[in-house]
């Protein structure tokens, strides 16, 4: 054998693949890419440690918590002209903070009148307490199971926020709710209750013929059995706040105290501004207070600019 090496044949690879799969791999790659652009994401574990709220929603199919990056949560000391209902609903909640028992709560009444604000205002003022919200819309209410189940044995308090929950006839969307507010052999978890804001009383359209002992509506035998079905979901949240309109001296008061937190100040014209800004919206509400609020404190901040 002498020094030099022998010149090597090349190396033949074991084997190769025909043009025709190589382009169906890449067909098959670039599928699997469009399909993953629909996928939805996969759910991330939430750090309740820097998330205040979250919401609860589907994507094709599958529900998840999503965080809030920006809370719509308006100071407490803004909410005027509810006293009774903010200090029933601040016991009922620091009963819940402590592990006290407490009950579910339904506000209902007039629209405007602040009933979703006072729930939401309650996140700000107990976060440090451990505080936090879930906001699920009525359609989602059939998850409950699921979302209880991972909020059970974490160590914070949770309110889950239903707005403007109402059911028409034949609605059965109303079952899972009322299964776990009282009904259901699982409950709730004892960190979390359900707060929710209605117009209606009983969350369910009543009907005048309903009250005639002689007329039964759609053939019913027994209509009072029926009417019972109704009644039965609002009575089984343990506490009912209910909301009236303002009167004039109220609505005025909380335009006083939304145009203090707006960082505005009063005139001679502010009472009667306000006064006509009502007129035209067709009526007195705390809504229409922060609204009015909002257009005189920022009418305010152009016109000092200008100046400026």
């Amino acid at each position: 054998m002498n020094g030099d090496f022998e010149e090597q044949e090349d190396v033949q690879p074991i084997y190769q693949i025909s043009p025709e799969l190589a382009l169906l791999v890449a067909r098959a790659n670039d599928l699997l890419a469009r399909l993953d652009a629909w996928l939805p994401p996969q759910p991330t574990r939430v750090d309740w440690r820097s998330t205040l709220a979250c919401r609860w929603v589907r994507q094709m199919g599958r529900g998840m918590l999503l965080p809030v990056a920006t809370l719509n949560c308006p100071p407490w000391e803004a909410l005027t002209g509810i006293d009774e209902q903010k200090t029933a609903l601040e016991r009922n909640t620091r009963q819940f903070l402590k592990s006290l028992p407490a009950n579910n709560v339904l506000l209902a009444g007039s629209r405007g009148c602040g009933k979703s604000s006072l729930i939401k205002a309650l996140l700000p003022r107990h976060a440090k307490k451990g505080l936090r919200l879930v906001e699920v819309d009525r359609e989602d209410l059939i998850d409950l199971p699921d979302i209880t189940a991972r909020l059970e044995g974490q160590p914070w308090h949770f309110i889950l926020f239903s707005d403007d929950l109402s059911f028409e006839p034949g609605d059965a969307a109303y079952k899972p709710l009322k299964a776990a507010l009282d009904g259901s052999v699982a409950g709730l978890p004892d960190n979390v209750l359900v707060y929710a804001t209605s117009n209606r009383r009983h969350l369910m359209p009543e009907f005048f013929a309903e009250n005639a002992a002689t007329e039964h509506q759609g053939g019913e035998v027994r209509p009072a059995e029926s009417i019972e079905e109704k009644i039965s979901l609002s009575d089984r949240f343990g506490l009912t706040l209910t909301f009236w309109p303002f009167n004039q001296d109220d609505y005025l008061a909380i335009v006083a105290a939304w145009v203090g937190a707006l960082g505005g100040g009063a005139t001679e014209t502010l009472r009667q501004e306000a006064l006509n800004w009502a007129i035209a919206r067709g009526g007195r509400s705390g809504r229409i207070a922060r609204q009015f609020a909002a257009d005189w404190v920022g009418r305010q901040g152009l016109s000092r600019r200008r100046k400026g």
